[in-house]
């Protein structure tokens, strides 16, 4: 077992930038597809964006494709996510996800293994 705690979140006007980050407290989540979902208020949580164990490939939803870049550092067991271009759209609660199986359960909310505590984005108009 293990914990994934998230950092980054915070308040940022439209057209903005933030990185999110997502610290593993295990070194064994080095080897497990890893990814972001969030939700807004009112709204079931949704897949944002995933990345294999390694790296090699990305996955992101078509809402941010373009504007969110998803990457990791295995040497710091953290996974980052960048956001530009940011919309008051883009508002929400960030989760890390990590799922010990595959990355297509990565990509649903209701079968991923991990989950962080979250950290909100808030973007202004």
């Amino acid at each position: 077992q293990g914990q994934l705690v998230e950092s980054g979140g915070g308040l940022v006007q439209a057209g903005g930038s933030l990185r999110l980050s997502c610290a593993a407290s295990a070194r064994t989540f080095n080897n497990y597809p890893m990814g972001w979902f969030r939700q807004a208020p009112g709204k079931e949580r949704e897949f944002v964006a995933a990345i294999r164990w390694n790296g090699g490939s990305t996955y992101y939803a078509d809402s941010v494709k373009g504007r969110f870049t998803i990457s990791r550092d295995n040497a710091k067991n953290t996974v980052y996510l960048q956001m530009n271009s940011l919309k008051p759209e883009d508002t929400a609660v960030y989760y890390c996800a990590a799922d010990s199986r595959s990355l297509g359960h990565l990509t649903i909310a209701a079968t991923v293994d991990y989950w962080g505590q979250g950290t909100q984005v808030t973007v202004s108009s």
